[in-house]
C-alpha cells in the first residue's frame, strides 16, 4: 500500500461515507432511539399501572397526577443509555427499506411468501 496514495472506500471498509449517507443514517438512529424510547415508556406504564400511589410512602394525587411524565423521561433516558436493544434493528431496517425505495425496489420484509 502506497503511503502517499489517497485511501479509497473500499481500502477503508466502508468507514468514509457520503455526507447524505451519514445524514441519513444518523436521521434513522434518532428515529429508531426515539421510538425504543416510546415502547420502553409504554412497558413502564404497564409496570407501574399496578402501583397505588397511596399509602405511607406514596405521592399522592401529585404522583398520580405526573407520574406519566416521570415514565416518559425514564423511557427517553433508557433509550440514550443503550435501551433493550431495539434501536440498531430498528435503525438496520429503516435504511434497508430506504435504500430499496431509493433504488425504486420494494423493501423485503421478514416473513413474507411471494
Amino acid at each position: 500500500m502506497d503511503i502517499s496514495a489517497p485511501a479509497t472506500t473500499a481500502q477503508l471498509g466502508g468507514a468514509v461515507k457520503a455526507p447524505a449517507a451519514t445524514k441519513d443514517t444518523a436521521r434513522a438512529q434518532k428515529a429508531a432511539q426515539d421510538f425504543e424510547g416510546v415502547f420502553l415508556t409504554q412497558m413502564l406504564g404497564q409496570m407501574f399501572s399496578g402501583l397505588s400511589t397511596d399509602g405511607p410512602f406514596g405521592g399522592g394525587q401529585g404522583e398520580a397526577m405526573f407520574r406519566s411524565l416521570m415514565l416518559d423521561e425514564y423511557g427517553k433516558q433508557l433509550s440514550k443509555q443503550g435501551g433493550i436493544g431495539l434501536a440498531p434493528h430498528i435503525t438496520a431496517e429503516l435504511l434497508k427499506h430506504q435504500e430499496a425505495s431509493t433504488s425504486g425496489q420494494a423493501a423485503p420484509t421478514q416473513g413474507a411468501t411471494p
